[in-house]
């Protein structure tokens, strides 16, 4: 039966029309992806109004496509410029712009779209197989469980960070403290305003890594010298079929990557952790722990991979439960009820043309996409071949105009620069980043779930061990928490003791 469906999917997303619909909406989804602040959420809202007019299957094929054009688009930036376009791509940076400086970029982004590739068709496939199963998993979620999740991705980075535990510890300190920041929506008072109304609204994600990561990168090349002479990117045809060639190696990583992708997928916000938590165990489980950060292609592989299984997933409880698991998720529910039709269950009886229409033009969507953004790799590369003195005005101007269309708003450009200090400051301590990012995109999100929970069992704290599933996830966070802890008393257990010293004789 579902294979019949499916194939009643296929006839409908491989009409010559929506075939064009899915193209348009890549091309403008990857262009969008490439713009800091504008986002896919962003996109698909100004599309919407669009889409009225239109049947609900191309409608939603259009949506989607574009949707699947921003996931690929915000890796290129991220890549050549260390901006990252889309909140899920800032563990791209990591490795893809020292790969970029080293004139690798051509690798890294063919390493970084096949990846997507991988994990969006992983993705696709256990929807396809399991859609119906897994909305009843998902709704045993509720805040504890979603609140333990949010706790193991901190931890995992704590734990199997690779660097210095307590500095991680300090930056994810300092990212719940400006997450803190504005007003707090349970009981509407005022948190570290200190009497400025500005301050009411809070930080915008998007606006801090813009400039942690943007502005951050060039003060720390001012001070280094601006070059004037572009890295040595050759513009080489091949090098997509050269850079396949290697990663069959990462096998381990593009499984683990989707598995966390996909599971992370159902939570709000899902992409964003499970690309970091995909990136830090890829680390902690590599022969060569030491190249990441340094221009690592594993580095690249696994938050991509895992950033798109999740994005793919979170399409599922949207049509099946009517939750969306994404904004841009949220952003298509509304789509769907201005279009007349009820996501939920009875949807895959009542528009059985509709629901495996969306999900085959998944599998369309995602082939169309690897191969438009494979085919141009060449060209973005020799972007690189512009030396960065000269490309420092634009990159400037980039990161002005994607900080203003946030919110239209001027202060945020304020913001932004105070985040590039900021973000200066810590590569010059030698402070990672993205523990500080995860905990300023989840600090809200987490700050909730525990609110909710401890509402739901009257102030205990015992509901998060109570209950199975956040039972489960809550030990191995703790554990990896501990980890570092536990691996010094290791160490030192088995250090051989230190010889006594030698005192010579002094004889009178």
């Amino acid at each position: 039966m579902g294979f019949e469906n499916l194939l009643l999917g296929f006839q409908v997303a491989l009409q010559p029309h929506n075939l064009m619909v899915a193209v348009v909406g890549i091309a403008l989804g990857t262009v969008i992806g490439v713009l800091p602040g504008l986002g896919g959420a962003n996109g698909v809202a100004i599309l919407l109004p669009l889409t009225f007019t239109m049947p609900p299957t191309s409608a939603i094929i259009l949506l989607t496509s574009l949707y699947w054009g921003a996931l690929f688009g915000g890796a290129i930036t991220s890549i050549l410029f260390n901006i990252p376009g889309e909140p899920w791509s800032v563990a791209t940076t990591f490795d893809g712009f020292p790969m970029a400086r080293r004139g690798e970029g051509g690798q890294a982004l063919t390493a970084a779209f096949t990846s997507s590739f991988v994990g969006a068709l992983f993705s696709v496939v256990l929807i396809t197989l399991f859609a119906p199963l897994l909305a009843e998993v998902a709704l045993k979620f509720g805040p504890p469980e979603f609140f333990a999740i949010q706790l193991l991705t901190f931890s995992s980075f704590i734990g199997l960070g690779g660097g210095n535990p307590i500095k991680s510890l300090v930056s994810i300190l300092l990212g719940f403290i400006l997450a803190s920041v504005g007003l707090d929506i349970v009981t509407g008072a005022l948190r570290l305003t200190f009497g400025v109304t500005e301050l009411m609204k809070g930080f915008d994600f998007i606006v801090a890594v813009i400039g942690l990561f943007g502005i951050g990168e060039i003060l720390l090349t001012m001070e280094e010298g601006l070059s004037f002479k572009g890295a040595s990117a050759r513009i080489n045809p091949r090098v997509v079929w050269e850079t396949w060639k290697t990663l069959p190696r990462y096998w381990r990583t593009f499984v683990r990557g989707s598995m966390i992708g996909f599971w992370m997928g159902f939570k709000p916000g899902g992409a964003t952790p499970a690309s970091f938590m995909s990136y830090a165990f890829a680390k902690r489980f590599s022969r060569h722990p030491e190249r990441f950060g340094k221009g690592e292609i594993e580095g690249v592989v696994a938050p991509e991979t895992a950033a798109h299984a999740a994005g793919v997933a979170a399409i599922l409880p949207m049509i099946t439960l009517g939750i969306p698991g994404s904004p841009t998720a949220a952003v298509m529910l509304g789509g769907l009820i201005i279009w007349g039709l009820q996501p939920g269950p009875m949807l895959f009886k009542e528009r059985p043309d509709f629901v495996w229409g969306l999900i085959a033009s998944m599998y369309t969507g995602n082939v169309i996409g690897v191969v438009m953004v494979l085919l141009f790799v060449p060209i973005f590369a020799a972007i690189l071949r512009i030396p960065f003195g000269m490309l420092t005005p634009l990159i400037v101007a980039v990161c002005a105009i994607g900080a203003y269309s946030v919110h239209s708003s001027m202060i945020d450009i304020w913001y932004m620069l105070g985040f590039g200090v900021i973000g200066y400051v810590f590569k010059k301590l030698d402070y990672p980043l993205a523990p500080l990012v995860l905990a300023l995109v989840l600090g809200d999100l987490a700050e909730n779930a525990l609110r909710q929970s401890l509402i739901m069992s009257q102030g205990s704290l015992l509901i998060f061990l109570n209950r199975p599933i956040s039972g489960a996830i809550t030990a191995v966070a703790l554990f990896f928490f501990f980890l570092p802890a536990l691996s010094l008393g290791r160490r030192r257990l088995k250090a051989p003791p230190a010889p006594a010293a030698s005192h010579p004789d002094h004889t009178p």
